[in-house]
């Protein structure tokens, strides 16, 4: 049972199916961890923690996790192993209700921003610009006008792939070619946004720099000249993680954070992995809103994040 049914019945079967791979592998290891077990004693706890570290929650999260349950085990003197998927469940759903900001309801955008711009960044081969397009077909969709900005000029095909991206969707593509300024590419990008009245300009950025330092200077020469054209600008400022690299997807939070003020985060390819739990540790860690995960290939298949819907997947059992 859903905990809040806000979503369509496509969109749960989507993250249903896109969380298989981290459910089946999660509740594998935890059968074989409570196996012969009927309470929770510090031998669970010790196989349980080993569970979610191995299910890349992440260190420090699951130490939290481990923590609750011990005291819930404490209060309440006996606890069965069969209470252990129930009693997780809450207090994983207490964790991302904690550390994460309000979810974000069906692409929606504030008000009062117009063009609102949103600046992209995270590294090469996270399904940056794929989410960019993904991003601008949902936006459309909702009778948005979108103007996308080919600002990673230093690979050929992100730009190209973003123009791909503009024709399939239908939105208007600013792009100056490959080794252009970047910064150039922003500019123009919000002021066509600005000319054509848009409600969104979504801009790609570099994925790699040699040196943070230079991703640092880059990131605010963009942030620089965009407000030039809109004062505020970037309103949001939205880093790409793969999720199927688990920890790694962690590191580049840490890296990133600390180059720009990143304000939300868009966690791909969980579908294709067994590491789903890495979004439980990246929100807990960073207290910055996930917004989005992706859980497929289609457009649809890009979901704004729900906390309660996300456990609630995460633990069904089929």
């Amino acid at each position: 049972m859903a905990l809040f049914g806000l979503f369509s019945k496509e969109k749960k079967e989507s993250l249903d199916k896109g969380l298989e791979k981290s459910k089946d592998s999660f509740f594998s290891k935890l059968g074989k961890a409570i196996v012969g077990k009927s309470t929770v004693d510090d031998e669970v706890l010790d196989n349980l923690e080993e569970v979610l570290v191995t299910s890349d929650v992440g260190v420090e999260t699951t130490l939290k996790i481990i923590e609750r349950i011990q005291a819930r085990v404490a209060k309440d003197k006996y606890m069965g192993t069969s209470d252990l998927d129930r009693i997780l469940r809450e207090e994983i759903a207490g964790l991302l209700t904690e550390s994460n900001a309000k979810d974000t309801e069906d692409f929606e955008i504030p008000s009062g921003k117009k063009p609102y711009v949103i600046m992209v960044v995270g590294v090469n081969g996270v399904g940056k610009t794929t989410t960019i397009g993904k991003l601008s077909a949902q936006f459309k969709k909702r009778g948005k006008n979108v103007v996308l900005g080919a600002a990673d000029t230093f690979r050929a095909a992100a730009v190209d792939q973003l123009k791909l991206w503009g024709e399939r969707v239908g939105v208007p593509v600013v792009a100056k070619g490959m080794n252009t300024d970047p910064s150039a590419v922003a500019f123009e990008a919000v002021k066509e946004g600005v000319e054509r009245n848009a409600d969104i300009v979504i801009v790609d950025t570099a994925g790699r720099l040699h040196t943070k330092v230079n991703l640092m200077n880059e990131l605010s020469k963009i942030k620089r000249v965009m407000e030039k054209v809109v004062p505020d600008a970037p309103h949001e400022v939205l880093l790409v993680l793969d999720g199927s690299t688990g920890q790694n997807a962690v590191i580049q939070a840490r890296e990133f954070t600390k180059a720009t003020e990143v304000t939300a985060l868009a966690i791909t390819k969980l579908d294709g992995t067994a590491k789903g739990g890495v979004v439980i540790g990246i929100s807990d860690e960073f207290k910055i809103p996930v917004k989005y995960i992706g859980v497929g290939e289609k457009a649809e298949d890009l979901q704004p994040f729900n906390k309660m819907e996300f456990v609630d997947s995460f633990f069904k059992k089929n």
